[in-house]
């Protein structure tokens, strides 16, 4: 296992500075929390771990005042707290930063780290010199550098990561919770919030951790907390803990396959393409078989999304050519795309793959509505049946049909595009980061569902910045960089190949 950034367990005390106990959280028809506890020590990353469904954002939202618990107690610096509300969670120094940030894009950093909460003089005047030397002087002892006169949008993620972070502690956060915030950040961009993190952990600030990434438990976390159903599984001290038993404990079962792979023959040709580009891409060149899982490896802002956008029709091409079953596709756009048997599942569930405030049944055929119709009118009980039969075939786990998709968790909204495409019948289907910031048994199933597909005779172009996924799931792999393929490569390569390519090197 990689040995942890920093001295990790410098800070750490035996006296907690948060006792959640007994916590139970009831929604309608939904047990969210049963009886869950969780203890922080100052000056330790908690890793707080469980797949989609099983507490997580819950707990925090009951630690952050947004629920109220039905049972349970909170105890903070070892006083119980009578009462608990968002106010009284900030005032105690709890500070929480979402996936989604919270930040206003055309405003400056120092506007956004002061915002509803400015300096005046008086009434009116805003004390504009001691607000610059505060956000300086604290960005200076955490080693975080930004222009803080930029406005927030010319910011890259990981910056803008770190906006969060600094508002926080501004106003003294002692526990810093981060959800996934490693989910859209580069190798470079994870190594210095990780730096970040262990100079908090020396001024004694406690950290809970949310992450997927099981790679990420050993390299910062000090102890780890499992969720399951709702349900408190246990903590362990991460040196005293194997990855496979935190997996174990997640899911309730053995994964010993993580890759589900049957390799097939792979002969014919389904999809080519050749000196495709446009504003993002460079001479692209590749063909894809039926039967396999192409995979596409680079780092972020390689034009791995853009070429896939490119593919299915959605970004214009200054030049090239698509060959679809050996024919060339004249005036290429999404619809043929569509037509001729090709599905795209976007990197952006939210934004680009779902409608959220519609139900299940309506995400699930909006990409075959043509299907539904009868006599001019939207057949429901068809769509509802049809809907029914990939809720059982992909296990999502919703309430009902109709529930809306913006109440599922990620994985199973992710099963809910996936769903969407397989309605259409497609021949070809691209994925995009097709299992990010979801838990690992959506992901085992996930990869089992691709493997299906192509053992069916369906062809995939998989995009993932998981090199393990890549490697453990493609029959070949191609790795780009500055909207170019620069090589093509086997699964048994090293992976130092493919991140020195990647690199440029």
């Amino acid at each position: 296992m990689k040995k942890r950034d920093g001295d990790m367990n410098k800070s750490v005390t035996s006296i907690p500075i948060l006792e959640m106990k007994n916590i139970t959280k009831r929604f309608p028809g939904v047990l969210a929390l049963s009886d869950v506890s969780l203890e922080i020590l100052p000056g330790e990353v908690h890793i707080l771990m469980g797949e989609n469904g099983a507490g997580k954002s819950t707990l925090m939202k009951v630690l952050s005042g947004a629920y109220v618990c039905e049972e349970g107690e909170i105890f903070f610096n070892q006083k119980k707290m009578e009462k608990w509300s968002p106010s009284i969670s900030q005032k105690n120094g709890i500070a929480m930063v979402y996936q989604e940030f919270n930040l206003v894009p055309y405003r400056t950093v120092i506007d956004n780290m002061f915002l509803g909460r400015e300096l005046k003089k008086g009434m009116i005047f805003l004390e504009k010199k001691k607000m610059e030397e505060e956000v300086i002087k604290l960005l200076d002892s955490f080693g975080i550098n930004l222009d803080i006169h930029s406005s927030v949008a010319n910011l890259g993620v990981a910056q803008q990561q770190m906006v969060e972070i600094a508002k926080a502690l501004l106003f003294d956060a002692k526990i810093l919770v981060l959800d996934e915030p490693t989910a859209a950040l580069t190798l470079n961009e994870t190594k210095q919030l990780f730096r970040a993190i262990a100079r908090l952990k020396s001024k004694g600030v406690a950290i809970i951790y949310i992450s997927h990434r099981l790679e990420e438990i050993k390299q910062i976390g000090d102890r780890v907390s499992v969720l399951r159903d709702g349900k408190y599984i246990g903590t362990n001290m991460v040196d005293d803990v194997e990855v496979e038993d935190i997996v174990r404990m997640m899911v309730g079962r053995e994964v010993s396959m993580m890759y589900t792979r049957n390799y097939c023959k792979h002969e014919t040709t389904a999809l080519k393409v050749e000196n495709l580009n446009n504003s993002k891409l460079q001479n692209i060149c590749f063909e894809l078989k039926y039967g396999e899982i192409l995979g596409f490896s680079g780092l972020v802002g390689a034009g791995r999304t853009e070429l896939a956008r490119a593919i299915f029709g959605l970004d214009n091409l200054f030049s090239g050519d698509i060959y679809i079953d050996g024919k060339k596709v004249e005036k290429w756009n999404a619809t043929k795309a569509i037509e001729n048997g090709i599905g795209y599942v976007s990197e952006d569930r939210k934004d680009e793959g779902l409608f959220l405030n519609l139900g299940v049944h309506h995400n699930t055929t909006i990409s075959s509505l043509h299907m539904m119709f009868k006599n001019g009118l939207i057949n429901l009980g068809k769509e509802k049946k049809c809907t029914s039969e990939f809720v059982d075939k992909l296990k999502i786990k919703t309430p009902k049909v109709t529930a809306k998709v913006q109440n599922l968790s990620g994985g199973n909204q992710q099963k809910v595009v996936v769903g969407k495409w397989l309605n259409t019948e497609p021949k070809i289907l691209i994925f995009d980061e097709p299992t990010r910031g979801i838990d690992i048994g959506a992901k085992v199933e996930i990869h089992s569902l691709m493997d299906k597909l192509v053992n069916q005779g369906n062809a995939v172009i998989m995009i993932s910045s998981d090199l393990p996924e890549v490697m453990g799931m493609s029959d070949r792999i191609m790795v780009m960089a500055d909207g170019t393929i620069k090589k093509e490569f086997l699964p048994t390569a090293e992976p130092e190949e493919l991140i020195s390519c990647a690199m440029g090197e």
